[in-house]
């Protein structure tokens, strides 16, 4: 199997996909996923609750039901929703991969909302343990798409069979985290989000390219 196509599991599709009846209507479970997604980055996992996500979405309660076990579920699935089109990335060379990787990131964490989330997510999983758990899954399957793309380059020969995979993902994908925090919104534009993508790819690369072997 190709690891660079991975997904992130769907932990809950069983429950909206096996009961019989009218199918139901896509579009209500990407309202609730957002409304998650928008509860999540304004009150944490203090304050998520399905009751919540359902005033949020404008639905009742019975259609997340009707989709998720329980709030752990739907927030794993918001979530994992969020850092999906990782799997997509594969331009064909190891330059293009990881600009579309770092792009995507930048946007993502400079959307006020979504941003917010996708850091909290990563604080949450590591201090409550009902996050902990469903998350876990999620995150090894980002790491392995993620070094899948280094993985490849080193197949096509790009980089040395020894280069610092560890290294050139988390200076790159750190990077993108914390930039929307550390600058203006004039710095938070599309052309300026591209430009800096770039930018930290050449820095990543040169210091790949430069690192002592041992």
């Amino acid at each position: 199997m190709n690891d660079s196509r991975l997904k992130p599991k769907r932990y809950s599709r069983a429950v909206e996909t096996t009961s019989p009846g009218r199918p139901r209507d896509p579009a209500v479970g990407e309202r609730i996923t957002a409304a998650a997604v928008e509860v999540f980055a304004r009150q944490g996992w203090s304050g998520f609750s399905l009751d919540a996500v359902a005033r949020t979405a404008g639905v009742g309660k019975a259609s997340i039901y009707l989709r998720w076990t329980d709030k752990e579920a739907l927030l794993t699935d918001a979530m994992a929703a969020v850092f999906a089109p990782i799997a997509d990335i594969d331009s064909g060379t190891l330059r293009g991969d990881l600009e579309q990787l770092a792009l995507l990131l930048l946007t993502l964490y400079a959307d006020g909302v979504r941003g917010t989330a996708a850091r909290r997510i990563v604080v949450e999983s590591e201090v409550t343990e009902a996050v902990r758990e469903r998350w876990a899954t999620v995150r090894a399957e980002q790491i392995a798409t993620t070094r899948s793309i280094v993985r490849r380059a080193v197949e096509r020969g790009e980089l040395a069979t020894d280069a610092p995979v560890a290294l050139v993902l988390d200076s790159l994908c750190g990077a993108a985290m914390l930039h929307p925090v550390a600058v203006s919104a004039a710095h938070l534009t599309e052309p300026a989000l591209a430009r800096h993508a770039a930018a930290m790819v050449d820095f990543v690369l040169a210091g790949a390219s430069a690192y002592p072997r041992r």
